[in-house]
This record gives C-alpha cells, sequence and structure tokens, in this order.
C-alpha cells in the first residue's frame, strides 16, 4: 500500500475519532504573512525553530532589549542604572551588527 493512502487512512480515522475536534485555532484562516515576508533563504530554518519553540538570535535580542529598557527605566539606584545601560547599549550594537550582516546576506 502507497505511503499516500496510509498517511490517508490513518487522517481518516484521527477525524472519526475526534483526534483533530479542539486544535488550537480551528476554522480560523492561516496566517501566512510573516512567512512570505521572511527572506526565502531562512524560510525553513525559522519555520524548524518556530516549531520546536525555538526564536531567531535577532528576536531573542529584541526581547532582551525591551526587558533592559525597562529596568533602566526601573533602576534606583545611579550604580545599578549605569550597569544596565551599559548592557542595554550592547546588546542593541549586538543586534545592530547582526542586522547589518543579514542584510548584506552575510552569516
Amino acid at each position: 500500500m502507497p505511503f499516500s493512502h496510509v498517511a490517508e487512512n490513518r487522517i481518516r480515522h484521527a477525524i472519526a475519532e475526534g483526534e483533530f475536534d479542539n486544535l488550537p485555532n480551528a476554522g480560523q484562516p492561516v496566517d501566512l504573512q510573516e512567512y512570505f515576508s521572511t527572506p526565502v533563504e531562512l524560510r525553513l530554518a525559522y519555520s524548524v525553530l518556530k516549531s520546536a519553540g525555538c526564536a531567531p538570535l535577532e528576536v531573542e535580542l529584541l526581547k532582551e532589549v525591551a526587558q533592559l529598557k525597562e529596568a533602566v527605566a526601573a533602576a534606583s539606584g545611579t550604580c545599578e542604572r549605569e550597569r544596565l545601560q551599559r548592557a542595554l547599549t550592547q546588546r542593541q550594537t549586538q543586534l545592530s551588527l547582526l542586522l547589518e550582516r543579514r542584510s548584506r546576506g552575510e552569516k
């Protein structure tokens, strides 16, 4: 029996058993805007990372920059604020360099 028949039989069985009844976003249109806005050479890698629950480095850096900005704003002492500001500047520089390399097609 060809693989396609095996797959179809399993899908039919799963539907009959109700295994697809409570899936997240069921009945909602699929938003492919993010997928198609990603450069072609990165789509597969980003899709795999997203499915695994991992974010690309630039996304992690953006999150860290946002957290550091909040921490700088909430810092009570001058020393603490300066330490956080240095860390923020370092992360912003890393992010800028990474984005610049990506825009030039470097790795």
